[in-house]
């Protein structure tokens, strides 16, 4: 934690995102004003460290997917910080050649992510805003490593809800869609209001209180399902489709979640 106390404009009394689900992970990378964040929104939702464990293992079962259906590129925005069960360690562990980009906005989560990723050299961080994905894939730092003629991965985890304007959403993942090759992969993953619109609805709120972009209109609720389905228009979703979290392809000896609790859905779909 050393090099990012001394960052320029780092607060610790700030609550930061990335180390909210850090510590929902049982990380040591966040400090007391996070810790505080993460408790009052497991006071609304008991059930999000689950939510938390259970999106790394999907994370974990779609990069293990997209290694065996033959990708090697990787971009991961929004990433948060990569420190437990993260997109690098994954492809590398089932093919080292892999190549993994982690894109962040925030300029704490960068140079802490930097520091984290020293020593790898098929790995890097880029700072870049997703809502200028052509900037993000112009970024030199990776062009460095992915080759955009070739397939790569675009993951959104749990990304676009940061997005609070839903036209900004979807230019967001258009823009993505055509800028990539032919074969390449886009992996979404975004909670939905369709099961627990109280419970969401209190977590949006605590969420925009930080987030919310001046000017933009705050949402009275997280999507819903309907919402988000135009996301993965124009590519060809691999079974089972747009999932709950625990149920889309859950390895053999994983915990069991029932599915119909969990208020995140995914999809993983390849651009003819």
């Amino acid at each position: 934690m050393t090099k990012t106390r001394d960052s320029a404009g780092f607060h610790p009394g700030t609550p930061n995102e990335a180390r909210v689900v850090d510590y929902l992970l049982g990380g040591k990378d966040n400090f007391a004003a996070d810790r505080e964040a993460a408790d009052r929104a497991i006071a609304v939702a008991p059930e999000l460290p689950m939510m938390a464990h259970e999106g790394r293992r999907f994370l974990g079962r779609a990069v293990r997917f997209l290694v065996a259906e033959g990708v090697r590129q990787f971009i991961d925005i929004g990433c948060g910080l990569p420190t437990q069960s993260n997109a690098h360690e994954v492809a590398q562990a089932a093919a080292p050649d892999s190549r993994v980009v982690y894109v962040a906005s925030d300029p704490v989560v960068v140079t802490h992510s930097r520091a984290i990723l020293a020593d790898e050299v098929r790995t890097s961080v880029i700072q870049a805003d997703m809502r200028d994905p052509d900037r993000v894939l112009a970024h030199p730092d990776l062009l460095r490593l992915i080759d955009l003629k070739r397939p790569v991965a675009i993951l959104l985890i749990s990304a676009l809800h940061a997005i609070p304007e839903d036209e900004a959403a979807l230019d967001i993942v258009a823009r993505l869609r055509r800028a990539i090759t032919s074969g390449s992969w886009m992996v979404i993953s975004h909670p939905i209001s369709d099961s627990s619109p109280h419970v969401t609805e209190r977590l949006a709120t605590l969420f925009q209180d930080r987030q919310i972009v001046k000017g933009s209109r705050r949402r009275d609720n997280v999507r819903s399902l309907a919402e988000i389905e135009p996301y993965f228009d124009g590519l060809e979703l691999a079974e089972p489709g747009i999932a709950r979290l625990p149920a889309w392809r859950r390895d053999r000896g994983e915990p069991t979640v029932d599915p119909e609790s969990f208020w995140v859905v995914a999809g993983v779909g390849r651009k003819p």
